[in-house]
């Protein structure tokens, strides 16, 4: 950190120098940073004195960067970037005012959204914030009260109770199911298969179901193929063909009569799906709330 000090003289210029890169003006930088024009060509002089090049190409109208300007303003703006989701998380864990629940777009959909009403009639005080993502995220470092994970509920740094065991068997719209004559699982490979293909996140396939059942031809290749849950379900009550029903997501739209499945070919995989916080930070009271209600509504 010495050698950087002595290159750099000052954290400020970075956060000047990125701002002038990006906008290409040492004016509009001005601008946003709130200070004088000088105070910016000030800063970049000598942060190219420190650094011994030149960063920028300067003409009457414009700024342009040189090819050392563009080599660290890669670094820099990615450096700043991540400083800044940071800072985030650490702001928001210091406001204690929120709950932030990270879930996929299916669980926040149709597991979520249908029981809210009754966390709102508990605790009608709480601001839960759902924050959807497609991937599993970094509890800590992006500043997430709880999350939901799907695995065998042991990860480093993380506390975990099971919210519901990982049961998955066909569903469709009533209608496809009534005319799908599925006697047997072999009778699948005769149907319209819709596929999940998440880019992120390991999920079971098709293949796998199959094989478990006994089956070892491999499903058709046609078929529809989603990368996020929710449109699988969408696609599902729409009539395009059978997918995946995992069961604690499925449940109620089953219920209602927009799904129907066929629950007896069931596969348990031994995974779940997991509630959980992080083992350093404490949780807020509210966190604590939305935690305890949740695992309250835990499935056997």
């Amino acid at each position: 950190m010495q050698e950087l000090w002595k290159l750099v003289s000052s954290p400020r210029h970075l956060i000047v120098f990125e701002a002038a890169a990006r906008h290409g003006s040492f004016t509009r930088a001005a601008a946003e940073l709130n200070v004088q024009q000088p105070a910016v060509s000030a800063a970049i002089r000598q942060l190219e004195e420190s650094l011994g090049v030149i960063l920028f190409h300067r003409s009457h109208r414009k700024v342009e960067l040189t090819k050392a300007g563009e080599r660290f303003y890669a670094d820099i703006s990615r450096a700043l970037e991540e400083i800044l989701v940071s800072a985030r998380a650490v702001y928001q864990r210091g406001q204690n005012d929120h709950v932030t629940l990270s879930v996929s777009t299916a669980f926040a959909y149709y597991w979520m959204v249908p029981r809210l009403e009754g966390l709102h009639e508990k605790h009608p005080d709480i601001d839960l914030r759902l924050q959807t993502s497609d991937r599993e995220p970094d509890i800590d470092a992006e500043g997430i009260s709880l999350a939901i994970r799907r695995g065998d509920g042991n990860w480093p740094g993380v506390h975990a109770v099971l919210i519901a065991p990982e049961v998955i068997y066909p569903i469709a719209s009533p209608a496809v199911m009534q005319h799908a004559n599925l006697s047997s699982v072999p009778d699948l490979l005769q149907q319209r298969l819709i596929h999940l293909e998440e880019p992120v996140r390991e999920r079971p396939n098709w293949g796998q179901w199959l094989s478990h059942f006994g089956v070892q031809d491999p499903p058709p290749k046609g078929g529809l193929r989603l990368n996020d849950y929710a449109l699988v379900l969408q696609a599902a009550m729409a009539g395009e063909g059978i997918a995946f029903g995992w069961k604690h997501v499925t449940r109620h739209l089953i219920e209602k009569g927009l799904l129907d499945a066929k629950p007896e070919w069931g596969w348990k995989t031994g995974k779940g799906f997991y509630l959980v916080w992080s083992q350093t930070t404490p949780l807020i009271r509210q966190a604590e709330q939305v935690r305890d209600w949740m695992i309250s509504l835990a499935e056997p």
